[in-house]
């Protein structure tokens, strides 16, 4: 083969597709496809304004025809032979593990945010913390109430509550809203059953178990460095309560519980709250455990059946469904109602996340991941490093952290494939991308603009509020875990 140039197109391999031979880009030509590929995706997000689904779905086809896959390989054929297309196993084999996960978590949520479970259990806090560590009961509110319940959700939940504390004490705004807003942050990014480390778990085939312990581990001592930092520029930049956001946030949550369910009526237990919460948690960790701890046996296979998260988050969502509703007097055509409407705002979650693993799986059936982790293991970088910074170029781009971690995902796991990570490990490395998906949230970010009118914050102050304080939480975030990953086996 001497004297043979070497050209950026090659049959560095065939592929056979109706007898016909196609032609397939080698290692420079592939990573040309990636790079172009990702820009593509870019452009579409941020410039054309195109939804993340149609763009995601559109570039997996793109760099799926540019990398030498033919359409059989991509959609399959009319007459079903039994092979799989790519675009139907990404799709469904990414769904099959998240959709069911995220919408019993949903529904979850649901019950306890109408409920009245938010209100009883930052009141509760904040007696039992004091007038004086108020910010603080608001981020323990913030990191307990937010297992179970969407960032945007908890922010319009317990709004009214941070106006209420910070209209008593007189002081800035922020001293109340950072701290809450730093412990929704943390478990919507580090912590199943959110879609964002559930769906990078299902992508890169880590036991939710473990992503729960690793990204405790590591979200932990990031929202306490987060609860630091709205401690110094609360007490530096001082901004009232918005009247006019309070009485409408007010006024909005009233409106949204009548519609949903019945008003709450006695205040909801801390016991019945932690129960609740807790259970789907403790059930999954403990079948992680046994997995490790002991032999095979019909006490293992009983406890690892009730810890499947299938399992343990249905039976978290009957348990709520009787202490929070029906012992409270709900009808069950209230539960059902309530539900059924929590249900709608995650089908564009769902899609965008099924697209993600359409594009993992095209990056993976073209050979373009391989040559991309082939380019990374050249960098001498570790894993867990690249995670984080694909996760963090990617979210700072274009400002959805659930397209950074799917994509991200889909361009990382080849470089797992093989290479004898342990079950923590991988747990690591999606912490670490989960991590990055929060880096820097401004303007691009559906969450600053959030964060902004609720509080009543100005741009500005909020780009040195809001989105310091999210990098703050993705940089020890993602330090812990490196650490971590250094001595954990």
């Amino acid at each position: 083969m001497s004297g043979v140039s070497v050209v950026s197109v090659t049959y560095a391999a065939e592929r056979r597709t109706g007898g016909l031979l196609a032609l397939v880009p080698g290692t420079g030509g592939l990573l040309t496809v990636a790079a172009l590929g990702i820009a593509l995706l870019l452009f579409l997000i941020i410039k054309a304004r195109l939804q993340p689904f149609v763009a995601l779905l559109a570039v997996s086809i793109a760099v799926g025809l540019g990398a030498g896959l033919s359409v059989t390989e991509l959609f399959g054929t009319v007459q079903k032979s039994g092979a799989v297309s790519l675009v139907e196993a990404g799709m469904g084999g990414t769904l099959g593990h998240i959709a069911v996960i995220v919408g019993l978590g949903t529904m979850l949520g649901s019950v306890l945010e109408v409920s009245g479970g938010a209100q009883a259990l930052s009141g509760r806090l904040l007696a039992l913390f004091g007038a004086r560590r108020e910010p603080l009961a608001m981020g323990v509110t913030g990191v307990v109430f937010g297992i179970p319940v969407f960032f945007d959700v908890g922010i319009f939940v317990l709004a009214p509550i941070v106006y209420a504390a910070a209209r008593r004490s007189g002081k800035s705004i922020l001293l109340y809203a950072l701290p809450l807003l730093a412990g929704l942050s943390m478990t919507h990014a580090f912590l199943p059953p959110h879609p964002g480390p559930v769906a990078a778990a299902g992508l890169l085939h880590v036991d939710l178990g473990r992503v729960i312990l690793m990204g405790a581990a590591a979200g932990l001592p990031a929202v306490l460095a987060a609860w630091a930092y709205a401690a110094w520029i609360g007490r530096r930049l001082f901004l009232p309560v918005p009247g006019e956001m309070a009485a409408a946030a007010e006024e909005a949550k009233r409106a949204a519980t009548a519609q949903r369910g019945p008003a709450p009526g006695k205040p909801v237990a801390l016991g019945t709250l932690l129960a609740v919460i807790g259970t789907p948690l403790l059930l999954i960790l403990l079948a992680t455990f046994s997995s490790v701890a002991f032999a095979p046996s019909a006490g293992r296979s009983v406890v690892e059946f009730f810890g499947h998260p299938f399992v343990a988050l249905t039976i978290a969502l009957l348990l709520a469904y009787w202490l929070l509703g029906l012992r409270r007097g709900w009808s069950r055509a209230s539960l059902e109602a309530v539900s059924t409407a929590s249900l709608k705002p995650v089908g564009n979650i769902l899609l965008v996340v099924g697209a993600g693993g359409v594009f993992g799986a095209v990056l993976k059936g073209s050979g373009v991941a391989r040559a991309l982790a082939d380019a990374f293991a050249g960098a001498g970088l570790p894993v867990i490093v690249l995670a984080w910074l694909i996760a963090v170029a990617l979210r700072v781009a274009q400002g959805s952290a659930t397209v950074a971690i799917v994509t991200t995902a889909g361009i990382v796991s080849p470089l797992l494939s093989g290479g004898g990570h342990s079950q923590s490990q991988l747990a690591l490395v999606v912490v670490a991308v989960s991590a990055g998906s929060v880096f820097a949230s401004h303007v691009n970010d559906g969450g600053f603009w959030m964060v902004s009118t609720y509080f009543g914050i100005p741009e500005r102050e909020t780009l040195a509020s809001w989105t310091v304080l999210e990098s703050v939480l993705s940089v020890t975030g993602f330090a812990v875990a490196a650490a971590l990953s250094a001595v954990v086996p």
